[in-house]
């Protein structure tokens, strides 16, 4: 997956806004239900609900998040200090 910006490319309406936003909200947290988070995205940033995934996918592949499937939440792994 290559993430560059373009002309057309509205800043707020972007993967990496959502996953900036939905990391804040794990970084605070520690653990948020699956439903919880898309709320916040979906009321965040208009096609919030559409980016979702894709940012939460962007989480995971950056060994950031976890999902954890007997409670249908994330959890922060942390560790990053430059996040």
């Amino acid at each position: 997956m290559i993430l560059r910006p373009s002309k057309h490319a509205h800043p707020d309406r972007t993967v990496l806004n959502v996953a900036l936003l939905l990391l804040e909200r794990l970084k605070d947290r520690r653990v948020e239900d699956f439903g919880a988070l898309r709320k916040l995205a979906k009321k965040s940033v208009l096609g919030g609900d559409v980016l979702f995934l894709p940012a939460m996918n962007l989480l995971f592949l950056l060994g950031l998040v976890e999902y954890r499937r007997k409670t249908d939440a994330f959890e922060y792994l942390g560790g990053h200090a430059t996040l």
